[in-house]
């Protein structure tokens, strides 16, 4: 059965395929996995979900992985290092810790975006272009997007600027349906997540300067000429779809969310002058769209559309009516969801505390809502700290 959201554009106004809005596609297969925005507060929270993940051996079950932002750094090195992961008969990846968790946990005792704001002012190139060099210099090395595996797919996705779309990086291709398509692209891998992670307004936009001639002929509706083709501006992914749903939802039966993404704070004196009420005014639509995409999905879950499951940072624990949920007050977890957005650093007792919540939310839904068979877990990753 097909979802509504499938004949939708994802509360867009120029869906990626237009046909079809109109024409139900053929029946979906696979697992997709969705990691949103959120800085190193997502990054950290997806760690503990795919931590969670890969002791119930699904990882290598997916066929697909969409990031955004701070999404993108995690999935950037899990699609990095995934040759790399010894998986047994069950799925588990005995390496898992050193390859992917430890890396991770030293990189967030790291500061990036204040060094990349000073970079961008006093020296030379751009304040992506210090973003990218940062994650090159402690995560990705030279590796470009070729270095990622075959399956799964890994999609990191951007925002671009100047046709108002995703702008997605991915091995096979990196692509901008008004734009166009390049195949087999060699962009390096630190820059694709970069200009994933390109928060605006400080940390935006990333350029991204190529040869026209590297497009396939034809591959895009309306906008593949220059300087579209060889001087794109790219910004944060989670401006179009901080979930990363798009890229995975009409490719894969069942789709698992991990939502990180922060909430827009009330204010009770909105000011007044044109720059700041502008920008109210920009942050109430992005969180109305926001909202309305995990409305859209929450609801097609529950209508028995779609296959899979969200948890947020946001989630009440309780809510999954699971007896056997790893114990985590939801007045602790708040204060966990209310994190900075930033790309700084974040002291160790509590990246800790995010990989548990990560960890402990995804496994209530999992074994919620998409196999109620699955192992308990004995406890956190971290006992000590918990969750606060």
């Amino acid at each position: 059965m097909n979802s509504v959201l499938d004949h939708l554009p994802l509360v867009t106004s120029s869906p990626e395929e237009p046909a079809t809005i109109q024409t139900p596609g053929p029946p979906l297969s696979g697992i997709g996995l969705c990691m949103s925005g959120g800085g190193y507060r997502a990054m950290l929270f997806h760690l503990g979900a795919l931590w969670r993940l890969n002791e119930l051996g699904h990882l290598p079950r997916l066929d697909r992985i969409s990031s955004v932002s701070g999404g993108s750094i995690t999935a950037g090195l899990l699609g990095l290092k995934w040759s790399s992961l010894t998986f047994s008969l069950t799925g588990v990846a005995d390496n898992f810790h050193d390859l992917i968790v430890e890396p991770i946990r030293n990189f967030g005792s790291k500061t990036v975006d204040l060094w990349a704001i000073l970079g961008g002012i006093i020296g030379p190139g751009s304040i992506g272009d210090w973003v990218a060099k940062s994650y090159s210099r402690h995560l990705f090395s030279t590796s470009s997007l070729q270095d990622l595996p075959e399956r799964p797919r890994f999609v990191i996705n951007a925002t671009n600027l100047q046709s108002g779309v995703l702008w997605r990086f991915s091995r096979p291709y990196m692509r901008d349906y008004r734009v166009g398509e390049v195949k087999a692209p060699t962009v390096k891998l630190a820059v694709a997540v970069a200009a994933s992670s390109a928060f605006p307004p400080v940390l935006s936009p990333l350029k991204l300067q190529l040869d026209h001639g590297v497009f396939t002929p034809a591959s895009g509706i309306d906008l593949q000429m220059e300087p579209y083709t060889t001087n794109i501006e790219l910004t944060d992914g989670g401006v179009y779809d901080n979930l990363g749903l798009e890229s995975v939802w009409k490719q894969t039966a069942t789709v698992l969310i991990s939502d990180a993404g922060g909430r827009m704070a009330a204010e009770p004196r909105p000011k007044h002058d044109w720059i700041r009420h502008s920008a109210r005014v920009l942050s109430v639509i992005d969180n109305q769209v926001r909202s309305l995409r995990k409305r859209q999905v929450i609801d097609s879950f529950k209508q028995g559309l779609r296959k899979g499951t969200y948890w947020g940072i946001r989630t009440n624990i309780a809510d999954y009516h699971l007896g056997t949920a790893l114990n985590c007050p939801f007045e602790k977890t708040l204060l966990l969801a209310n994190i900075a957005t930033r790309l700084s650093r974040i002291k160790s007792v509590d990246q800790e505390k995010l990989i548990n919540w990560g960890y402990a939310v995804s496994d209530a839904a999992m074994r919620r809502h998409v196999n109620p068979d699955l192992p308990m877990t004995a406890d956190l990753p971290y006992p000590k700290p918990g969750i606060g």
